[in-house]
C-alpha cells in the first residue's frame, strides 16, 4: 500500500507540475539602450512581439521585458552567452558568433543589411561619380565600427577601413577622419536627421550577403524553438511579408534610396558559416531589388 500512495504522490506532483509550467508566462528580456536610443530598434522589438504573438498557441503566455544596461554588441553577446540579463539579441550574423550562441536561422531583415550606401560630407559627393571603379572607392577611407562583422567583410575585400566606437562614426565623419560611413539600405536617414552638414550620397551601393538573426544562450531550447516556430508561422501565412513591406523602418527603402540608380559593387562575405549558406537559396527569405548595372 505506501508503494500504491507513493507512485500516486508522484503522478501528482508531475501533473501539477507540467500544468504549472504550461501556465507560466515566458519572460523575454532585451537591451534596451537609453543612453543612446535608436529608433530603428523598433523593427527587431516589434517583430520579437509578432513572432511571441504567433508562437502563443503552442508555447503560451509571454512577458517583453526590456532591460536597460548601456553596452556595446560584443559585450551583449558575452552576457548572453554567460546568461545574464539578457534572453536574447540580434546581430549581423558570423560563424564566430554562430559558435557563441544559437541563431535562430531566419534572417529577419531580409538581408537588407547588406545592401550599403553611404553617409557623406555634403561636399563630398564629388568624390563618388556614377562610374567610379572598385579599386578608387577602394583606396578612400571608409569609417566602421570596433566589433562590427562589416568591417572584416570590408577589410577582407581591399576596403580602406577606419574602425571607431559605434556612437561616435557619425562625428568622426562630421570631423573628416573618412570619407564615408557605409550603412545598411534603411540606416541614413534617421540617423542624420536634422543634420544639414551630412548628406546620402546617390550613385553608389556596395552589396555582401549579411542576413541579421535573432540569437539565444545555446542552453534555451525552449525559446529556440518557440522562435523558429513562430517566424516559420509567419512566413508560411504570407505575416512576414507583409510585416517586411509595411512597417515604419523599412516601408518603401528601395525607393528612398533609389536603388535601380545606383552602381552596386557586389562583395563576398567570408564570415559566413555553411549552415547560413544554405538560406540563400530560399528567395521567400530576402528582399528582391533590381539595382542598375
Amino acid at each position: 500500500m505506501n508503494l500504491y500512495f507513493f507512485a500516486r504522490a508522484v503522478l501528482v506532483i508531475m501533473l501539477i507540475s507540467t500544468i504549472t509550467h504550461a501556465n507560466e508566462i515566458e519572460q523575454v528580456r532585451y537591451i534596451d539602450s537609453k543612453d543612446f536610443p535608436d529608433p530603428k530598434q523598433s523593427y527587431f522589438i516589434d517583430l520579437l512581439k509578432l513572432t511571441l504573438e504567433a508562437s502563443k498557441d503552442q508555447y503560451g503566455d509571454y512577458q517583453l521585458q526590456p532591460v536597460t544596461i548601456e553596452m556595446a554588441q560584443a559585450r551583449t553577446s558575452v552576457m548572453l552567452q554567460r546568461n545574464e540579463y539578457i534572453d536574447l539579441t540580434w546581430r549581423m550574423t558570423s560563424q564566430q558568433l554562430e559558435q557563441e550562441l544559437q541563431a535562430i536561422y531566419f534572417p529577419i531583415l531580409k538581408g537588407l543589411m547588406g545592401y550599403r550606401i553611404f553617409i557623406i560630407g555634403k561636399e563630398k559627393q564629388h568624390l563618388f561619380n556614377k562610374n567610379i571603379t572598385l579599386t578608387a572607392l577602394q583606396s578612400l577611407h571608409l569609417g566602421q565600427g570596433y566589433n562590427w562583422p562589416d568591417t572584416e567583410i570590408l577589410l577582407a575585400n581591399g576596403f580602406n577601413v577606419i574602425q571607431g566606437h559605434d556612437n561616435f562614426l557619425i562625428d568622426m565623419l562630421k570631423k573628416q577622419r573618412f570619407d564615408y560611413f557605409p550603412r545598411a539600405l534603411h540606416e541614413p536617414w534617421p540617423e542624420i536627421a536634422g543634420d544639414n552638414t551630412l548628406a546620402v550620397e546617390k550613385y553608389l551601393m556596395l552589396h555582401y550577403p549579411a542576413p541579421v538573426f535573432f540569437f539565444v544562450n545555446k542552453e534555451n531550447m525552449r525559446l529556440q524553438q518557440r522562435l523558429t516556430y513562430g517566424l516559420s508561422k509567419l512566413l508560411e501565412s504570407g505575416k512576414f511579408e507583409h510585416f517586411f513591406l509595411n512597417h515604419p523602418i523599412t516601408s518603401g527603402i528601395t525607393a528612398k534610396a533609389n536603388v535601380s540608380k545606383r552602381t552596386t559593387f557586389p562583395l563576398d562575405n567570408p564570415l559566413l558559416s555553411e549552415k547560413t549558406k544554405t538560406l540563400l537559396a530560399d528567395e521567400r527569405l530576402w528582399i528582391k531589388l533590381m539595382p542598375a548595372k
